[in-house]
């Protein structure tokens, strides 16, 4: 599987606040929530279709997370929406102690994640959200990375009982996956078959990562590259059997290597099939403001950065 075309990229967070509507028309149940920024995470879309289901609580976090909690008791099926660092960092207690522990049915959209929020800088870019999230029982943590695989994960969360956070990108980024794309929550994605070294990907970065495969390819070193859509719960089998196959596992991800994919699949290995990991991401550090393609250059994400840490590593 390849990108389908470069030049065709759209939005994830569209994706998001299109599915959503479509939903609305489909299930009565379904509300959406926001905190002052449905503009940004498109929760808009759907307001404007059904404006007496669409809740914007302001600027207050934690309210967010309790009414939308106080909706799922009621039967109906909350979708709150904010972005990613004030989803999961300011309300925190709410979401593990009123949704976690109650198993709520609720569906958080953790949006303008990773350091591709671009000029918005370090305060706005969530890097550690995947870690708070995948950390609480009862959390499906989905990062889809594309305008499909968005769509598909929108429609499962609706459809799954329990709380899910959904993390979305700010950028818009070329479509991977075509309209018949099935999400399924227990597996992971193949991308491209390969011998040398398994990369795996989860949420935007996805599409440099197939670019580094490419640059990759052309240094003779054959790539396995494996989408990772769901970091919990992770597809151990899929990534046991890839590393066993390459013997050098390499995780890339737009969010830190602490606590994110890396620290999932180094758990996995550990315990399962031990091998060298090598993790891409943020090291340990906040963003900073610039723009998107500006900053996953200076982070390492971009393909070419990519593509020579993996010929770094196998030489």
């Amino acid at each position: 599987m390849q990108i389908l075309d470069y030049n065709n990229k759209k939005s994830i967070r569209g994706a998001f606040g299109e599915e959503l509507a479509a939903l609305g028309t489909e299930n009565q149940n379904i509300v959406a929530l926001d905190a002052d920024l449905s503009g940004s995470t498109q929760t808009s879309i759907f307001a404007k279709a059904f404006p007496e289901r669409f809740f914007d609580v302001g600027i207050a976090e934690q309210n967010l997370m309790t009414t939308a909690l106080g909706l799922s008791l009621e039967g109906k099926i909350p979708f709150a929406a904010t972005f990613a660092v004030f989803a999961t960092g300011r309300a925190y207690d709410q979401i593990r102690n009123s949704i976690c522990y109650q198993n709520g049915n609720v569906k958080i959209i953790g949006a303008h994640g990773g350091v591709t929020v671009g000029e918005d800088g370090a305060t706005h870019q969530a890097l550690e959200d995947i870690s708070l999230m995948r950390g609480l029982p009862n959390m499906t943590v989905i990062v889809p990375a594309d305008y499909n695989q968005t769509r598909k994960a929108v429609r499962f969360a609706a459809e799954h009982k329990g709380p899910v956070y959904i993390r979305l990108s700010r950028n818009s980024v070329p479509v991977i996956f075509d309209d018949n794309y099935e999400f399924n929550p227990q597996k992971a994605v193949l991308i491209k078959q390969g011998k040398d070294v398994t990369i795996l990907a989860a949420g935007d970065i996805l599409a440099e990562v197939i670019k580094a495969g490419e640059i990759l390819a052309q240094k003779g070193i054959d790539a396995e590259i494996i989408n990772i859509p769901v970091i919990k719960p992770l597809d151990y089998e899929s990534i046991i059997n890839s590393a066993d196959k390459t013997g050098t596992v390499v995780t890339v991800e737009n969010h830190s290597v602490i606590g994110g994919l890396g620290s999932a699949v180094c758990e996995c290995l550990a315990e399962h099939s031990p091998h060298k990991v090598i993790r891409i991401g943020v090291n340990d550090c906040f963003g900073l403001s610039g723009k998107p393609d500006e900053l996953l250059k200076h982070f390492g994400l971009d393909a070419e950065s990519i593509a020579n840490k993996v010929i770094e590593i196998k030489k």
